[in-house]
């Protein structure tokens, strides 16, 4: 659907066709630079827009989760630009700042060593938002903490965040920058059992994190995940292409830099896998082909590599069929939380599907 602003704009370009039509050649320049300044007006408004979403979502995060959980957020940074516009400008080679949402267990015992997961959100330009909340809370009952980080390119804090975009590259470092900050600023999370979770191009990261770090996660766990951009820009569109060959991002496609693509996919990274990992992928995804996801395993198994995968045959949901709210959804991502169990230990793991429901859905008691 397009945005208010965007339909806006194309209201107002077409209304005036007709009467430009006959006008010379410097008449119809001089609209064209108009145009494209109002184009720029509007998209920068569209910012401001998932400013003001982000700031009342976050608002919802401790309405709908504060019942159950501490929550915080806290201002981070990861490594520098992997390109600037220029190198001798003005704070050129600073660390790139980003926020990240921390979870933890209301009834947390911090006498106690306690697990912790990064949790990444997906999407090329998103965010952690409470579309997640029911999992969070699921995961929260188990007695996991938890770390989300808005690394950059998210959405919801404005077009220079957003062009800081490096997707698959250093946003990977950015979500290991806050597994360091949680274990250097609260003593009771054991470095030892620390897993990543992620859907989509957050299973993407997840994946490139365990490739990066392998020591640092005890588990990975990568849902639909973006598994190979050269085959997955060959089946999208032309305006998905174009955010990645944008200036501000890789500035190239595939044909011109095909190992740049390359050096951004799990699937050809696979010989680095050394963390034990399950991968989950469904047949009639609308969003990250399964064939896409099965280059990836097929990547791991040719390498030798140890890992769990599952292949869904059309399970309703398309991209989303674990995460949705239903008895399917809820059975699968049972599976997920046995995985992440069997490596981290949590102090309440979750057995059956009655336990999921109680932990993660408010009950008519108020509990």
């Amino acid at each position: 659907m397009k945005s208010i602003p965007t339909i806006l704009f194309f209201i107002l370009m077409l209304s005036g066709v007709c009467a430009l039509a006959d006008e010379p050649a410097s008449t119809l320049e001089s609209v064209a630079a108009q145009l494209d300044r109002i184009s720029k007006t509007l998209e920068g408004f569209n910012h401001r827009l998932d400013i003001l979403e982000k700031k009342i979502d976050d608002g919802l995060w401790f309405d709908r989760l504060g019942d159950v959980a501490v929550i915080d957020k806290v201002r981070l940074y990861g490594p520098p630009r992997w390109k600037e516009k220029s190198d001798t400008a003005i704070g050129a080679g600073n660390p790139v700042k980003f926020y990240a949402y921390i979870f933890f267990p209301r009834d947390l015992d911090t006498s106690q060593k306690t697990p912790l997961l990064v949790f990444p959100h997906g999407g090329v330009h998103s965010d952690f938002s409470t579309y997640y909340m029911h999992i969070v809370r699921e995961l929260l009952a188990q007695g996991y903490a938890i770390v989300a980080p808005e690394y950059r390119g998210s959405t919801g804090y404005g077009r220079t965040v957003y062009e800081n975009i490096d997707y698959g590259g250093l946003e990977t470092e950015d979500n290991h920058a806050c597994r360091a900050y949680m274990i250097e600023n609260y003593d009771f999370i054991d470095a030892g059992r620390v897993g990543m979770i992620g859907w989509s191009h957050g299973g993407l990261i997840g994946l490139m994190n365990a490739f990066a770090h392998p020591d640092d996660y005890q588990c990975v766990y990568a849902g639909v995940p973006v598994s190979d951009l050269i085959a997955r820009l060959g089946y999208l569109d032309d305006e998905y292409r174009a955010l990645y060959s944008a200036e501000y991002h890789i500035g190239q496609t595939v044909t011109e830099n095909i190992e740049e693509y390359k050096r951004r996919s799990p699937a050809w990274n696979a010989e680095k896998l050394q963390t034990p990992l399950l991968i989950h992928t469904n047949t009639n995804d609308e969003d990250v082909n399964s064939l896409e996801v099965e280059n990836l395993i097929k990547a791991l198994k040719a390498e030798g590599k140890e890992f769990e995968y599952e292949i869904f045959e059309d399970v309703p949901g398309g991209h989303s069929f674990d995460r949705l709210d239903g008895r399917k959804a809820k059975e699968i991502r049972l599976k997920i939380y046995n995985f992440l169990a069997k490596h981290l230990s949590p102090a309440r793991p979750l057995t059956d599907l009655q336990q999921l429901h109680t932990a993660g859905y408010r009950l008519p008691d108020g509990s």
